[in-house]
């Protein structure tokens, strides 16, 4: 496997990278068990302090990390820095809830005084995406770094400059050696690690392939799995919603960082009356995207990650015009050169028959579908492999509610386009994966949640419970 980074504007390779040798994998993996053996006696404010330092020293050099982002994979410098502050406010949020996310909790018992003790179960492994290199590694580290959970990574190849980045902002930081480090690795090398006895947990987000075969080696080697895989989520639209609301987001709502999101709504599901105006609604938007260079600030749309991405996405394209979609919007010809770019498409009269109609689009294009009402709409909306996230929109928000809760996917937004903050958790159903990122359940995943019960005196249970033991 090359790690390199290959500009995706430009075209050139700006820098290559070494795979790491077993050896340097013993060290590291040595180390990071270290730091899991010595953070145990420690209190985890100390390590909450730290996450503070790490926000504060992402603030401030927001700029240089956006700037290793964009060369990386491409995507709008704004969005880069904004992918920067949103990682730093993770640090932030696991900082100032460092006690009530590790405090015991106290709970009713006949054997005695119980509570739940959060405790770290050791070295994580993380296997993560391009898309967000940056973000990503955040919502495992933050959380688990909390908790004493030292984690070792393997990036994407096609983002080794963020992959190398993050662990030398944590060290800058003040966060100790160890506590995450990068890892140039190939796949072989990432099922030992797995394997390996001090690692104790493995977080993935990427493909569905990589998830099945991650989850397969976890699952071998009895250790702990959360996965984020790919999503196709539906943007609904019922009769009576406010579409002068929605006119002013739809565009981004699927372009943003060039479509490349596992979230981005990419099934605009609308019911009859409201279908010819949110057509046009989208197709103006689209065609407001202006391409160019990621760092100049009048660029609307990047690149995608790379030129082979692009031809991905084009062949996927072509195959569903063939098997009878309707391209509503966009020229095919203008996708063909051998550059990373993708002029947004939109396509419609997509059917079940259709390869499209169960796939996921990773890039600007927008799928719309007529429906006659909203029994057919959640019908559709649940027609997938996948159940990421999605969105609603109603004139009457508390429908809006019930309809989102007939919805099969980890997360709905009503009358809200979706996103992520640091007290959200993430994390989906069916095929696009399982296990919660961020918020109070992102600690969770790989906690120990330790029972301690405690009695001043010995209790025989025979006479106790009528001898059940």
């Amino acid at each position: 496997m090359a790690y390199r980074t290959t500009n995706p504007y430009t075209g050139e390779v700006e820098k290559t990278y070494d795979n790491f040798t077993d050896e340097q994998v013993e060290t590291v993996l040595a180390k990071a068990h270290a730091n899991y053996k010595a953070w145990k006696k420690e209190p985890v404010q100390e390590r909450a302090k730290k996450l503070q330092a790490v926000c504060d020293y992402f603030y401030a050099h927001t700029d240089e990390l956006a700037t290793i982002i964009t060369r990386d994979m491409g995507k709008l410098f704004k969005e880069a820095q904004g992918e920067v502050i949103i990682s730093a406010e993770i640090a932030k949020y696991y900082a100032e809830n460092a006690e009530s996310l590790t405090a015991p909790k106290a709970f009713d018992s006949r054997m005695g005084n119980a509570q739940i003790v959060p405790r770290p179960i050791g070295v994580l492994m993380a296997v993560e995406p391009w898309n967000f290199p940056i973000y990503q590694l955040m919502r495992v580290f933050a959380p688990n770094y909390l908790l004493g959970n030292p984690m070792v990574y393997k990036h994407a190849s096609n983002t080794p400059g963020s992959a190398e980045a993050f662990e030398k902002f944590l060290l800058a930081a003040g966060v100790e050696e160890g506590a995450a480090t990068n890892l140039f690795v190939s796949y072989d090398q990432v099922s030992a690690i797995i394997g390996d006895k001090r690692v104790q947990g493995v977080a993935l987000t990427g493909s569905e392939r990589a998830g099945e075969l991650v989850a397969a080696e976890a699952g071998k080697n009895l250790k702990r799995s959360s996965l984020e895989l790919g999503g196709s989520d539906p943007f609904i639209i019922l009769e009576d919603a406010d579409l002068s609301e929605i006119q002013k987001f739809i565009g981004q709502a699927r372009l943003y960082n060039a479509g490349q999101v596992c979230t981005s709504s990419k099934r605009f599901i609308v019911t009859e009356n409201n279908y010819d105006q949110v057509l046009t609604m989208l197709t103006e938007a689209f065609k407001e995207a202006k391409t160019g260079d990621p760092f100049d600030p009048a660029t609307t749309l990047a690149p995608l990650n790379s030129a082979k991405a692009k031809k991905d996405l084009v062949q996927q394209v072509e195959k569903a015009i063939a098997n009878g979609a309707t391209l509503s919007y966009g020229d095919m010809s203008k996708n063909q050169g051998d550059d990373a770019f993708f002029y947004p498409v939109i396509l419609t009269d997509i059917t079940k028959d259709n390869p499209a109609y169960y796939e996921e689009f990773f890039g600007p294009v927008g799928e719309v579908y007529k429906v006659k009402d909203e029994a057919e709409a959640i019908e559709l909306a649940n027609d997938s492999v996948y159940g990421l996230s999605g969105v609603v929109f109603a004139g009457d928000p508390a429908h809006g509610e019930e309809v989102a809760a007939q919805i099969e996917t980890g997360c709905v937004y009503i009358n809200s386009y979706g996103g992520t903050l640091p007290e959200l958790p993430f994390g989906g159903v069916k095929r696009s994966g399982y296990g919660k990122e961020l918020g109070t359940l992102g600690i969770d995943a790989f906690m120990n949640q330790e029972i301690l019960v405690t009695r001043e005196k010995p209790i025989d249970l025979n006479d106790a419970f009528g001898g059940f033991v």
